[in-house]
């Protein structure tokens, strides 16, 4: 956790706003180990004489959720998983587990997001098709809101749901100055973001196929990534006070989280006035994400534009439009079409259309 971006954020308790509405700064309360600016191991803490809630501080990545027990109980595996074995013992551990075993589902979610995020830096991974969705769908929706006279205000800048961190990285280059945070749940995810940010190099599992991977590691480096920092947190519940962002992007989160309503809320409460928002989603609905109740659209014909989602999110965005208007947020552009590759292995990629919005905070 680098402790310019903690003083600048300033993070508070997630529970204690979720369940009295009280801004609670944390306290960095134990450094274990320190390297420059970075706490790469730690303790955070809530001064709250009701609550006292500790967070971890784990290679670098603050842990900042409501419920810190759990989150450490339903990611143990990943929490204490190694990334120095070599690749022949690699093979032996993701034979004896098998498909469809924890392991292999965080190997084969790393292949398609590392390989997205980073695939253009190894020419031996690309296996004719093109890496860099994240990176393109970011550059739409930056020009997006150009184009319609949306000035980003100064401030720091929110990368929700950043996987393996290419936003991130991308903000920081595109705009200068700007101190960037990227936020997920998946630990996976940012102990690699986190590689790239502190060593300059990735190394993650490439899937060819079945549960034959081959271990790929080259060095990535990005201008402005001293601005940049992964911390785990979820969406629907941030860690930070009201309007401490100038922007914020979420790509292909929307439809990932238990309650896309209050992650459009979260979004208005924690930017500030004028701030903006670009948003993507291709509305690829599940129940193992989101409980049908809290989909937007996507369930029910009788519902507001014939259940499409695109049209109920238009609604959520437009001031008096929708019972459940988001307060605060104002949809001000959108696109359609917005290619996104997912690689799965050597001989599969799914190509996904994303609906994009751009938002300001009136």
């Amino acid at each position: 956790m680098r402790l310019t971006h903690f003083e600048a954020l300033r993070p508070i308790c997630p529970p204690c706003h979720a369940e009295r509405g009280e801004a609670r700064e944390l306290m960095l309360t134990v450094e274990a180990a320190r390297h420059g600016d970075d706490v790469i191991e730690g303790v955070l803490q809530c001064p709250g004489q009701g609550c006292l809630r500790e967070y971890p501080i784990l290679d670098g990545i603050p842990i900042l959720v409501p419920d810190v027990r759990g989150y450490i109980a339903s990611q143990l595996h990943l929490l204490q998983s190694r990334d120095d074995l070599s690749p022949v013992i690699e093979t032996f551990l993701g034979e004896g587990s098998g498909p469809g075993s924890p392991l292999d589902v965080a190997r084969t979610h790393l292949s398609s997001y590392a390989w997205d995020h980073y695939g253009e830096w190894d020419c031996e991974s690309m296996d004719g098709a093109h890496p860099g969705s994240v990176a393109r769908a970011l550059g739409m929706g930056l020009g997006l809101a150009e184009n319609n006279g949306v000035v980003i205000p100064e401030g720091p800048l929110l990368d929700l749901g950043c996987a393996v961190g290419r936003a991130s990285f991308e903000l920081a280059v595109r705009r200068s100055g700007n101190l960037v945070v990227g936020v997920d749940l998946g630990f996976q995810f940012l102990r690699v973001a986190s590689r790239v940010l502190r060593r300059g190099s990735i190394r993650y599992p490439l899937r060819r196929g079945g549960v034959r991977y081959d271990w790929r590691e080259f060095p990535v480096r990005f201008e402005g990534h001293e601005r940049v920092d992964f911390w785990a947190g979820d969406a629907v519940r941030l860690p930070f006070s009201a309007g401490t962002f100038g922007g914020a992007v979420a790509l292909n989160l929307l439809d990932c989280v238990y309650s896309p309503l209050d992650l459009l809320r979260e979004i208005a409460r924690v930017l500030r006035p004028g701030g903006a928002a670009i948003m993507a989603a291709p509305y690829d609905w599940t129940p193992a994400a989101t409980p049908i109740e809290g989909w937007i659209g996507g369930h029910s014909p009788r519902s507001l534009g014939g259940g499409a989602s695109e049209a109920v999110l238009r609604a959520l965005l437009t001031p008096g439009a929708h019972a459940a208007s988001v307060e605060g947020l104002e949809m001000v552009a959108e696109r359609d079409e917005v290619p996104w590759a997912v690689r799965m292995h050597d001989r599969s990629v799914v190509t996904y259309d994303l609906h994009m919005v751009v938002v300001v905070r009136r």
